[in-house]
């Protein structure tokens, strides 16, 4: 019954705003800083990571070491005939560094959410000049033609999609002279991303549940921030429109199941970021009393996932499940900190874990977790 009623009540506030543009209270990041150390079954005090303009330059420096490298590099190309290859800054001007074209579009994406929080940078200058090589008008005219092969029309669905929209939406929100040239320059592309949401979704019949690049609700999450942020409510209707059809009736998230040897992403917490978008308070609620009812104990915990080898590029993605695992504790217990609040803790315990190995690290990891560290950390930060 408690599910009709949760149906009902979603399809009825449908089209209502809810009350989620503000937290309950005035809880500010980092107060918590208390985690229960398992081995010493003893309280410890663990300082949370927080995004300082010294952190800024290490996360800025990750990027800037691989923007530009070429190889080594994994294109996830699909020939039709041997005319078609070519080398990866000739197929991808702008997006041709990181080893893949999603890790290169989110590497710009860090590069300019840094500079916007942080224009003190110490090589501001050279991102500046970067951005603008990368992100030129002929680069993106290159970009779009790719994915204009017929072969291609599933390219990076819907992980680089989304990254490629997070970008989009950063230049968007950007108040700088370089922001609106940048931002005009990606247009292009970004309308051809829009529609490749707007012809998939309606399409794709049932969600993907994995913990890595094809996970749909991280996808509709990032889309969905893009949506809101610029005011396409066509496509902020037909994801939030998607997102219940394919979880609202969803329960018992087996947690207990995750996380598997390859994740980055997790299934049951990814689940929650979408709903939490999409879903007013008192849906949300009673979606979550079915869906994860153990999140609202005082006493929860989840060990944070342990990487045996950061030198295997697949392993070292468990870093990146701490880091995603994060910033959904964060988002959620910043926009109800009354219910949730006790998750921080928790999330400071997972990027504490992996944050120290980001810099110095192999390129396996190198080339994509500061991305995830600085997601993670921005997401800590008290929604105003």
């Amino acid at each position: 019954m408690k599910k009709l009623i949760l149906i009902f009540a979603a399809m009825a506030l449908m089209n209502c705003k809810g009350n989620d543009e503000a937290p309950e209270d005035g809880v500010t990041n980092n107060e918590d800083s208390t985690l229960v150390d398992k081995a010493a079954g003893m309280l410890t005090e663990v300082k949370p990571v927080t995004l300082t303009l010294e952190q800024a330059n290490k996360l800025a420096q990750l990027p800037l070491d691989c923007i530009n490298v070429e190889y080594p590099n994994k294109l996830n190309q699909t020939l039709a005939n041997k005319s078609e290859i070519g080398e990866p800054k000739e197929l991808h001007p702008a997006f041709y560094g990181c080893f893949d074209w999603h890790s290169s579009v989110h590497g710009h994406w860090a590069l300019v959410s840094l500079l916007k929080r942080f224009p003190d940078l110490k090589k501001e200058e050279e991102i500046r000049e970067k951005l603008q090589q990368s992100l030129s008008e002929e680069n993106i005219r290159q970009e779009v033609a790719y994915f204009s092969n017929e072969q291609e029309d599933s390219y990076e669905r819907t992980y680089g999609w989304a990254w490629l929209l997070k970008l989009a939406e950063e230049l968007h929100t950007w108040d700088d002279p370089l922001a609106r040239e940048l931002e005009q320059n990606l247009q292009p592309l970004t309308n051809l991303i829009v529609d490749k949401f707007k012809d998939f979704l309606p399409k794709l019949k049932y969600p993907i549940r994995v913990g890595e690049h094809t996970n749909t609700a991280f996808a509709l999450s990032l889309a969905h921030d893009y949506a809101k942020a610029t005011e396409k409510e066509d496509l902020k209707m037909l994801i939030e429109k998607r997102a219940k059809d394919f979880y609202l009736t969803d329960d018992n998230c087996p947690l207990t199941w995750e996380p598997s040897g390859f994740d980055f992403l997790s299934p049951c917490f990814e689940e929650i970021d979408i709903m939490r978008r999409v879903l007013p308070e008192n849906a949300f609620r009673l979606w979550m009393e079915d869906f994860m009812p153990q999140l609202k104990n005082k006493d929860f915990d989840l060990e944070v996932a342990e990487v045996s080898d950061r030198s295997d590029g697949k392993l070292v993605h468990l870093d990146g499940l701490n880091f995603s695992r994060a910033w959904v504790m964060y988002g959620l217990a910043n926009k109800y900190p009354k219910k949730y609040g006790h998750l921080k803790p928790l999330a400071n315990e997972h990027v504490a874990y992996s944050f120290p190995n980001l810099v110095g690290d192999t390129y396996e990891g190198g080339h994509w977790l500061g991305t995830f560290a600085l997601y993670a950390l921005q997401q800590s930060i008290q929604e105003k």
